[in-house]
C-alpha cells in the first residue's frame, strides 16, 4: 500500500514547499520530499530505512517527538499538532510545528505516518520579543504608578503602548494559527476585486454540498486553487483531494489511472493497481483539463457520475464508490459538444454548478496584491530582500495583457527577483502593451489556439520546456503543452 500511495501522491509530495517525511509503522523513514532534505541538510541515502530518532547521528532523538509519535498519536484517530524546539548541530536552533497523520491500510492498521514540518523559528522569536516588550512595559507601568502625579502622564502613555503591543501579539497568534493549516482553502487565492470576490461567493455557496462542480477559465488563472478551496470548505475536507490531469497522460493510460486494473489486464500490468476513483472514495476527485478526456472514455465517466459504479480493467466485478467530482477546463465544452468531441449528456452532468475564474487582465486591482504576495514568497525562498517595487514597474505589470495569467506573472516576478541585486525590483522581461490584432471571425477556437501556440514556439526557437521556453511563457506544464501540440497537430518544421 505504501508503494501505491507514494506513486499516486508523488507529484503532490514534490510540490509541497514545507518539509514532509513519510514513516512506516515502526517509525522508520520511507521517503521524504526535496524540501525536507534541503531544510535539514541530509541526503536520501542517509535517511531511508533509518529510525526517525537516529537521523543525523541521533539529532532527531527529541523527547517531544517521541511523545507525539509513541504516546499521543496512537490515541488519536486522525492527526495531532505539536510544537518542538530543538538545537540541531547542522542547522542550529529551530522551532518547528509538527503535524502527524496516520494512514490506514485495508486491515485498519497503521500503514504509515505522514509527518509535516513547518519552520516557525522567526515568527516565534518575534512573538517572544513582543511578549518580553509587554512584560517590560508592564513593569514600567507598575513603577510609574508609585511615582508622583508628575509621572502620571508617562504612565498613561505606557498603558496605551501596552494595549497596542497586546493587540499586535494577538494578531500575530491568529496569523500563525492560520499559517500552520495543512488544508488549502479560499484564503490561498489572493485578491480583493469584485471579479475574484464573486468566485469566493460561488465557492462558499456550493462547497457544503456534494454537487459536482465545473471550473472554467484560461490556463494559469488558478483553477486548481479554486478546486482546493471547494474541497477545503466541504464536508469531505478531512480526506485528501485526489487529482488527475487528463491532458498529461496518453489516452491509453487514462482508463487505467481512473479505474485501476487487475494483474495481467494488459501488457506491463504486473500487479493489481487501484485507480483514482477508488483512492477518492469518500473524498473528492479533481479532473483537470476534462476537455481532453478521450471520447471513448466519456461514457464510463458518465456512468460513475450517475451510479457510482465501475469495473477495473481486467475485472468483471462491479465496484461502487462515493466520489464528488470537481472538473476544470480552459476549453469551451459547449462548442466541443457541437463539434461531436464531447458528449452532451456528460456536459449536462458536469455543468450543474459552473464557476468561471476571471483572467488576470480582468482583475487589475489584484495585481499589486499578487505582486507583494509572490515577491515575499520568492524572496524568502531565494534568500533575497526586495522591499520596493518602483511605480513604473507596477504600472507595466498592471497594463500588461497576461496571456498566461497568474502563472505567467509568477514566472516574470521570479526572474525579476533573481536579477535584482538590491532592495528595488528590476524587471527582466520587456512587458509591452498588447497590439490590436485583426481577428478573423471565421476562425474556430482551435485554429486561434493553434496559431497562438505556434507563434510562441517560433519566438523561442521551438524550445518546449525549461527556462524562457514556450511552456513557461504560456504558463503550462510541459506535458500539457506537448499534449496540446499533439492534439492540434503542431510539429517543428
Amino acid at each position: 500500500m505504501i508503494k501505491g500511495f507514494l506513486e499516486i501522491h508523488n507529484s503532490i509530495l514534490g510540490s509541497i514547499r514545507e518539509p514532509l517525511i513519510v514513516l512506516d509503522r515502526e517509525l522508520k523513514v520511507v521517503t521524504a520530499n526535496p524540501s525536507f532534505y534541503r531544510a535539514f541538510n541530509v541526503k536520501p541515502d542517509e535517511t531511508e530505512g533509518v529510525l526517525i530518532y537516529d537521523l543525523g547521528n541521533r539529532q532527531w532523538n527529541i523527547p517531544k517527538l517521541r511523545q507525539l509519535l509513541e504516546e499521543i498519536l496512537p490515541q488519536n484517530t486522525s492527526f495531532h499538532d505539536f510544537e518542538v524546539e530543538h538545537d540541531f548541530e547542522t542547522i542550529g536552533p529551530k522551532i518547528m510545528h509538527l503535524n502527524a497523520r496516520r494512514v490506514y491500510g485495508e486491515d485498519n492498521h497503521t500503514q504509515f505516518i505522514l509527518l509535516a514540518i513547518e519552520d516557525v523559528t522567526e515568527r516565534e522569536y518575534y512573538k517572544r520579543h513582543l511578549e518580553e516588550m509587554v512584560e517590560k512595559r508592564t513593569a514600567e507601568l507598575n513603577s510609574a504608578r508609585q511615582e508622583s502625579d508628575k509621572s502620571r502622564r508617562a504612565a498613561e502613555d505606557a498603558l496605551s503602548e501596552i494595549r497596542k503591543l497586546k493587540d499586535q501579539l494577538e494578531a500575530e497568534r491568529t496569523y500563525l494559527q492560520e499559517e500552520i493549516k495543512l488544508v488549502y482553502n479560499h484564503e490561498s487565492i489572493v485578491g480583493k476585486s469584485d471579479a475574484i470576490n464573486y468566485v469566493f461567493f460561488k465557492v462558499e455557496q456550493i462547497a457544503g454540498t456534494d454537487t459536482n462542480v465545473l471550473i472554467l477559465g484560461e490556463t494559469g488563472t488558478g483553477k486548481e486553487l479554486v478546486a482546493r478551496a471547494v474541497h477545503g470548505l466541504s464536508l469531505r475536507k478531512d480526506r485528501v483531494l485526489v487529482k488527475m490531469n487528463c491532458a498529461a497522460l496518453p489516452s491509453s493510460l487514462i482508463e487505467s489511472e481512473l479505474f485501476g486494473h487487475e494483474k495481467g489486464a494488459f501488457t506491463g500490468a504486473h500487479s493489481r493497481r487501484l485507480g483514482r476513483f477508488e483512492a477518492a472514495d469518500g473524498a473528492t476527485l479533481f479532473l483537470d483539463e476534462i476537455g481532453e478526456l478521450p471520447l471513448e472514455l466519456q461514457p464510463k465517466l458518465l456512468r460513475v457520475i450517475e451510479s457510482g459504479e465501475f469495473e477495473r480493467l481486467g475485472s468483471s466485478e462491479t465496484r461502487k464508490v462515493d466520489v464528488r467530482i470537481i472538473a476544470a477546463t480552459n476549453r469551451n465544452l459547449q462548442e466541443e459538444v457541437g463539434k461531436g468531441a464531447f458528449r452532451e449528456d456528460l456536459w449536462y452532468r458536469l455543468n450543474i454548478f459552473p464557476i468561471t475564474v476571471p483572467p488576470l487582465r480582468d482583475r487589475p486591482d489584484d495585481i499589486p496584491l499578487l505582486v507583494d504576495f509572490y515577491i515575499e514568497r520568492i524572496s524568502k525562498r531565494l534568500g533575497k530582500s526586495i522591499r520596493r517595487v518602483p511605480a513604473g514597474v507596477m504600472d507595466a505589470l498592471r497594463q500588461y495583457h497576461w496571456s498566461g495569467n497568474v502563472r505567467e506573472l509568477e514566472n516574470v516576478l521570479e526572474r525579476a527577483v533573481i536579477s535584482s541585486s538590491g532592495p528595488k525590483l528590476r524587471l527582466v522581461d520587456e512587458l509591452k502593451k498588447p497590439h490590436a490584432v485583426a481577428t478573423r471571425l471565421d476562425q474556430t477556437l482551435e485554429n486561434v489556439e493553434r496559431d497562438y501556440i505556434k507563434r510562441v514556439l517560433e519566438q523561442v526557437d521551438w524550445k518546449v520546456s525549461g527556462k524562457n521556453s514556450a511552456a513557461e511563457i504560456l504558463g503550462m506544464d510541459r506535458s500539457t503543452l506537448r499534449a496540446r501540440m499533439r492534439k492540434l497537430n503542431i510539429r517543428k518544421p
